[in-house]
């Protein structure tokens, strides 16, 4: 809500400038009706430090404390910028006021930005060979991040030893998965072992099999453990558990990007409305082959990176109705849906396709993160690779502004939405 200058924002009393009373009240009743925090935000001179006036900190103590009270506990404050810095002073309901050690700006690139320059630690020897590209300071970018892949399969299981091996700082694994013996030949780190052989063998009664199954290891176990060879310092979730469990997903929160390789319509839809509801930028990753009367008809791996606030999943149809019914079906009536039984039959997957799509994911990632990105790219960032006829296609994905995903009444809403998960 920009104030006008001459109008809104006028000769200060007591400063240079201030906002006026009807102004400020208008707001903070906007903000108690929308359940939205208050932030005040003006700019100072200079380039790579800032910090509030003592003028500014004596009219937030003078201020603040009723409008917290008019917000009814919802939290309020003020941000000061320069031209490459941030202060902030925030005023919450436990009666704590907190300045701000830096803000994240979504994007490619992202951005972080601080009061004043911090000097990065010399990064780990062990990264010397990737901080000569990304510099001191973009390995301490990723020793902070903390990031979620949904999904550890095929490419989750390639994703998530990625970004241990990157010397990212901390892993949510999610995934209810157990290993069955078809996985062996595409999850990363797995071992014979893990998916009980003896038990899940083909010759063996059903019942034998069903035991099998459920003492095999679960994928995320196998992919923490494959994590923690890669790093000993990495901090990791591992939730064998749906995604869509409201309190799974709440984990998902406060991340600060989300890999989503599970095929699944329900855990696209949920990621999909974090991203825009807690501003967390998701890449959905995934690969397909598409067999017709036993030809193949199509092959891709795709790599979908969508930023808060920009075209969406559900604006571009790929979190169809149907599917978001059937899965919310309880089994039994799924299969009697169904024209023909094919719960068990594996659609086709290639470990190669697999790490084409975790590749492009985790690459378009880093780029972003270590400010790598070219300041005109596009916040999306939707391409596929076609090795029947060796395309790669680059997708510009469309934008409902009507979407409840994407749109105003889910956008930046944080706690004050609930999840779209199951309770």
């Amino acid at each position: 809500m920009p104030a006008i200058d001459g109008v809104e924002y006028v000769e200060g009393n007591r400063g240079y400038r201030k906002l006026t009373a009807e102004f400020v009240a208008e707001n903070i009743d906007m903000c108690a009706q929308e359940k939205l925090a208050y932030v005040a935000v003006h700019n100072h001179g200079g380039r790579d430090r800032v910090g509030f006036s003592g003028t500014d900190m004596a009219s937030h103590e003078r201020g603040y404390p009723a409008l917290l009270d008019i917000n009814d506990g919802v939290p309020v404050g003020a941000l000061v910028f320069a031209n490459n810095a941030v202060a902030g002073d925030i005023w919450t309901n436990d009666g704590k006021r907190h300045t701000i050690t830096d803000m994240r700006v979504a994007g490619r690139p992202q951005l972080t930005l601080t009061p004043e320059p911090e000097a990065a630690q010399v990064a780990d020897s062990t990264y010397d060979r990737q901080a000569r590209i990304f510099g001191d300071r973009g390995q301490a970018i990723l020793a902070g991040s903390k990031v979620a892949v949904i999904g550890l399969g095929g490419i989750g299981s390639l994703i998530s030893e990625y970004l241990a091996r990157l010397g990212v700082g901390e892993l949510v694994l999610v995934d209810p998965d157990r290993l069955d013996p078809t996985n062996l030949p595409r999850v990363v780190g797995a071992r014979r072992s893990d998916a009980m052989p003896l038990l899940q063998n083909d010759a063996r009664p059903q019942w034998m099999q069903r035991l099998g199954a459920r003492l095999a290891t679960t994928k995320v176990k196998i992919a923490a453990r494959v994590a923690r060879q890669a790093s000993r310092s990495m901090r990791i979730t591992a939730v064998p558990r749906s995604v869509v469990e409201a309190d799974v997903a709440v984990l998902l929160t406060d991340c600060d990007h989300i890999f989503l390789a599970a095929d699944s319509a329900l855990a696209r839809r949920l990621v999909n409305a974090i991203t825009h509801q807690y501003l967390i930028p998701n890449t959905q990753v995934g690969s397909k082959v598409t067999v017709i009367d036993r030809q193949i008809a199509d092959i891709f791996s795709v790599s979908r990176m969508s930023g808060p606030g920009s075209g969406c999943l559900q604006c571009n149809g790929l979190i169809p109705a149907w599917k978001l019914t059937e899965e919310a079906t309880s089994d039994v009536q799924r299969r009697r849906q169904r024209y023909i039984n094919d719960e068990d039959v594996h659609a086709p997957s290639v470990i190669t396709l697999n790490a084409v799509a975790a590749s492009r994911a985790v690459d378009d990632w880093l780029m972003a993160i270590g400010g790598l990105t070219d300041s005109e790219a596009s916040a999306d960032h939707w391409v596929s690779y076609h090795p029947l006829t060796d395309e790669v296609v680059e997708h510009e994905p469309a934008r409902s502004p009507d979407c409840r995903h994407c749109g105003a009444s889910r956008f930046a809403r944080g706690d004050q939405v609930p999840l779209l998960a199951k309770t």
